[in-house]
């Protein structure tokens, strides 16, 4: 993938992260209400922003 490229010269970048992450964890209700995710309009399982509240 990182060999890729396209006639009009677009370049690939990867990055292969091999740490392990622990799965199944939740966000408590004070840490959501500290961290608002706004979703995209376009493909909003993909595209979000954490946006975090000013203290």
């Amino acid at each position: 993938m990182a060999q890729a490229t396209t006639q009009t010269g677009l370049k690939v970048f990867s990055t292969i992260i091999d740490a392990v992450y622990e799965t199944g964890r939740k966000a408590t209700d004070e840490f959501r209400q500290q961290m608002p995710i706004f979703f995209d309009d376009h493909l909003p399982q993909w595209n979000y922003v954490a946006r975090p509240q000013p203290l």
